[in-house]
């Protein structure tokens, strides 16, 4: 798509032909952590024992298994299935 060491357009207006942002050229995005993909598989496979389990009683399993470090409610909503 954009060519960087393009001779004549600028990465700029190449951006703006395409109708993308610079910075989202320039973006380049993150990984999960080892702690969050450590949580993620705590989620599923608690998740999958016990599908009927919402954010509050998730939290609190999450909470009583502590060796995954801090999570709360709004952690496991951005972690979690909901």
């Amino acid at each position: 798509m954009v060519e960087p060491d393009h001779p004549e357009l600028s990465i700029g207006y190449q951006c703006r032909l395409l109708s993308i942002s610079r910075s989202s050229f320039y973006y380049t995005p993150k990984g999960e952590t080892e702690q969050n993909l450590g949580l993620m598989r705590l989620i599923d496979g608690q998740f999958l024992e016990t599908p009927f389990f919402g954010v509050r009683q998730m939290t609190w399993h999450l909470r009583s298994s502590r060796d995954r470090g801090p999570s709360g409610a709004a952690k496991a909503r951005r972690t979690g299935t909901w």
